[in-house]
């Protein structure tokens, strides 16, 4: 039976546009149709920078409707909603402001693979997220359904009027054009092996990866879940007796209150959210001031140094409260080390995250759990990014010895440090680049 395949490569245009996405087009439309949909013969739709949701669900909605297998390369950036906070995939005339009007609800991707055969249908992804969505990205769902098999990576916003390439999927679109197509998982992993030895990747980068059992809409024994299966969200922290209202934590989680969404026109759609709803109703929701919420806007701001002041004075209420190994007080100081990374200062970041790794461990943690797996990436990537020689050789000792206790799920993250420190030694004591770590 003929296999379908979208090419679907969508992301805003003007400031507001963080990552190439049509560039990876012309390469995966030279790929033979049987090889991007691994079947003897396919159709190929391509929709590249549309306008408009609705052009976006009409492809959509055919191609899940044609029998046969059916396989989704999408590139694009993700965005939230200020209403909803909800992940939508950032069209054309994206602003944060119009996300909700003018990009496309993730959750409507689920709605309409929902109705297909498990097994026969496949995404590969290969996103970016800018600074808020990544802020929020630990519990927000990216689920495309148990029975739809998921691979790619979201990646940190790039560097401020920088614009990503989508380097996986045109990893994917390489190893593709070689005429063969591996089994997904296979192939999943040898693009991030491709970005690494290439230097376009990181370890900061959230992977994705789900396959559904055979013939049934589960997961396979030790599969990952399809939301976010590298950074897992720890425990909602009651608020401490300082605060007035409870908080959710941002830069690992999602807002206060979650709603259960339907779409604003069809599909009508329901999510299946990984955070924890609130019995706050909306009105008493919008009384309550989220730390959160104006930490974020004080980032989007560029107001940097207050973002970090009011995410260290609830650092230190969670520490008076709870204890400094708590769940509550690790929150707060992984919020900081992201904001570290927003202000454009990789070495705080990296040795924040190094902090709660330490903290982590010490408490009884495992070195596979994935908080920890979390934080020594975060680390990791940022200590790529250190562009002073001196502060960066301080630093790689000590995320050396993090990484022989925790190696990751990354082949040769130990040697990549062990390998860039030996050349930091070599290194006069200057300013020198920032760069990428291999993911």
């Amino acid at each position: 039976m003929p296999g379908t395949v979208l090419l679907l490569a969508a992301s805003p245009t003007g400031k507001a546009c963080l990552v190439d996405a049509a560039s990876v087009l012309p390469i995966l439309a030279a790929v033979a149709p049987p090889v991007l949909a691994g079947t003897d013969t396919a159709n190929v739709v391509e929709l590249a920078d549309p306008l408009e949701p609705q052009a976006v669900l009409t492809r959509l909605r055919a191609a899940a409707g044609a029998p046969g297998p059916l396989t989704i390369f999408l590139t694009g950036q993700l965005q939230l909603d200020r209403r909803q906070h909800l992940p939508h995939l950032a069209l054309a005339r994206t602003t944060p402001a119009t996300v909700r009007y003018t990009a496309f609800p993730w959750h409507w991707i689920r709605e309409e693979l929902r109705l297909r055969p498990p097994g026969s249908t496949a995404l590969i992804a290969d996103l970016h997220a800018d600074a808020e969505t990544w802020q929020h990205l630990r519990t927000l769902s990216l689920d495309v359904g148990p029975g739809v098999t998921l691979h790619g990576r979201v990646a940190p916003p790039p560097p401020r009027r920088a614009v990503a390439q989508p380097s996986y999927m045109r990893a994917i679109a390489t190893i593709l054009r070689s005429g063969q197509r591996p089994p997904l998982p296979q192939l999943h992993h040898q693009a991030l092996s491709r970005i690494a030895s290439d230097g376009q990747g990181a370890y900061g980068d959230v992977v994705l990866s789900w396959e559904p059992a055979p013939g049934v809409g589960g997961p396979v024994p030790g599969g990952s879940a399809p939301g976010a299966p590298y950074r897992s969200a720890p425990p909602r922290p009651p608020a401490p007796p300082a605060q007035t209202a409870t908080t959710a934590p941002v830069a690992t989680t999602a807002p206060t209150t979650t709603t259960t969404p339907a779409a604003t026109t069809a599909p009508a759609a329901v999510i299946e959210s990984a955070a924890v709803t609130e019995s706050a109703t909306p009105t008493e929701s919008a009384a309550v001031t989220d730390p959160h919420s104006a930490i974020t806007t004080a980032v989007q701001a560029e107001r940097h140094d207050e973002a970090d002041a009011l995410a260290a004075r609830h650092e230190q209420d969670a520490q008076r409260a709870y204890g400094a190994a708590s769940e509550q007080a690790l929150h707060w100081t992984e919020v900081r080390a992201d904001l570290a990374m927003f202000a454009g200062d990789a070495a705080r970041s990296c040795r924040t995250w190094m902090a709660v790794a330490t903290a982590r461990l010490a408490a009884g943690q495992a070195p596979d759990a994935p908080a920890v797996e979390t934080a020594v990436d975060r680390a990791h990537h940022q200590w790529g990014r250190v562009d002073d020689v001196a502060r960066a050789r301080e630093l790689g000792p000590a995320l050396a010895e993090l990484r022989r206790r925790v190696p990751g799920r990354r082949e040769g993250a130990l040697q990549h440090v062990q390998r860039h420190l030996e050349e930091l030694r070599r290194d006069p004591p200057k300013q020198r680049p920032a760069q990428h770590v291999p993911g």
